[in-house]
């Protein structure tokens, strides 16, 4: 009879632990999608780019040459 408490008591804590895991992945996920956007990057973007960067001017200087 102590075993199947034993047994019981590993079997509820199991599942609490479970309710709890599930719990946590569905409030992450829901918390991850609120903060996703969701905006389409203007057409006039080259191909292949994803608006983030610009581009630089080249450097007026040769390869070792000192920064004025």
């Amino acid at each position: 009879m102590h075993n199947d408490l034993n047994r019981s008591s590993r079997r509820r804590t199991f599942e609490i632990f479970a309710i709890i895991v599930a719990v946590a992945i569905i409030a992450a996920f829901a918390a991850t999608i609120h903060r996703v956007d969701t905006r389409q990057i203007s057409s006039d973007l080259p191909p292949g780019t994803i608006g983030l960067a610009h581009p630089h001017p080249p450097l007026d200087k040769a390869p070792g040459e000192a920064v004025k």
